[in-house]
């Protein structure tokens, strides 16, 4: 009878290198998990289990299991609907001009001339104001009566605008706040990969005569499609969290016209002591912006891999 052939050295080798190699980086990344569980794991579960029950505020745990019933009541809820309608009117406005926006001045703030590195340096401001300063400030500004904003326009013949007042203003005042506050953090990641394109690519077309429109629309673009994919997701999450701005500027109002999802949640779980309705407004919210997540991740991919 043969006796079973040995496995080769070499193999043996290679499966101890991956083993050691995955407990590697295993090893590495278990402080990490360890605090993410930590810290994000036991409030999720908790606010699921919440949802699902009454909340008992005298001890502050879940009290009788309800089921759904928490879950139908918000789904029958028209302000519910109102704030992710309001929260959608301000994804679609916000995004695409930041977006616009950070990728068009960081293509300035990387040509040549004198002082774009003391503009680099201011656009880095806004990152840094805590946002319930930036609200309070731009509230000011804003004011009807003695805001800055009433009387610059009012210098090229304009009338005052109610920037809080009115419905419409008010979200684009949201809209003008937030852009200003997170246009520099797309400009910032834009011009991160302006400077790692490859200057070979450009100096060949330069040869072959290709124009500034040219090398832009078939080199630049196309290069930096999974920057912008991945820039827009990372925006997308925190849009979606959007809640300290409208809070300060204008509270919700006027009426429910800014009152964005995260907001109403708030006022939900704080101010009418409806602690369980919140906790399933925030499940459904954050079950809703896994999904379209991963619709935007796989539209992304499929970015990346056409160019």
């Amino acid at each position: 009878m043969a006796s079973p052939t040995p496995r080769h050295p070499k193999a043996r080798s290679r499966r101890v290198v991956r083993l050691t190699d995955l407990a590697g980086r295993w090893g590495f990344m278990s402080p990490a998990a360890v605090l993410l569980v930590a810290t994000l794991a036991y409030p999720i579960f908790y606010t699921i289990r919440i949802s699902f029950s009454e909340l008992d505020l005298s001890t502050f745990s879940p009290g009788e299991w309800v089921g759904w019933d928490n879950y139908i009541d918000v789904l029958r809820d028209d302000r519910f609907w109102n704030a992710l309608r309001v929260t959608g009117v301000y994804l679609a406005l916000a995004l695409p001009l930041q977006m616009v926006l950070g990728f068009g001045i960081a293509f300035l703030v990387n040509a040549e001339w004198r002082g774009r590195g003391a503009v680099r340096a201011l656009f880095l401001i806004p990152m840094v104001v805590a946002p319930i300063v930036a609200g309070g400030v731009w509230r000011m500004m804003l004011d009807p009566l003695w805001g800055l904003a009433n009387a610059l326009i009012g210098l090229v013949g304009l009338g005052p605008i109610d920037w809080l007042g009115d419905p419409a203003w008010a979200m684009a005042t949201i809209v003008i706040v937030d852009t200003w506050r997170w246009t520099p953090f797309v400009t910032l990641i834009a011009t991160a990969a302006l400077l790692a394109l490859p200057g070979d690519v450009f100096e060949a077309a330069e040869i072959d005569g290709a124009n500034w429109w040219t090398k832009f629309w078939f080199i630049t673009l196309p290069l930096l499609v999974p920057v912008i994919a991945a820039t827009f997701i990372v925006r997308w999450l925190g849009a979606v969290k959007m809640f300290d701005i409208a809070l300060a500027a204008t509270n919700g109002g006027p009426g429910r016209a800014t009152n964005v999802i995260n907001l109403f949640i708030y006022e939900e779980a704080f101010r009418s002591l409806n602690f369980a309705g919140a906790a399933a407004m925030a499940v459904i919210v954050l079950v809703g912006t896994m999904l379209l997540t991963a619709v935007f991740l796989r539209g992304s991919r499929m970015l990346e891999e056409r160019h």
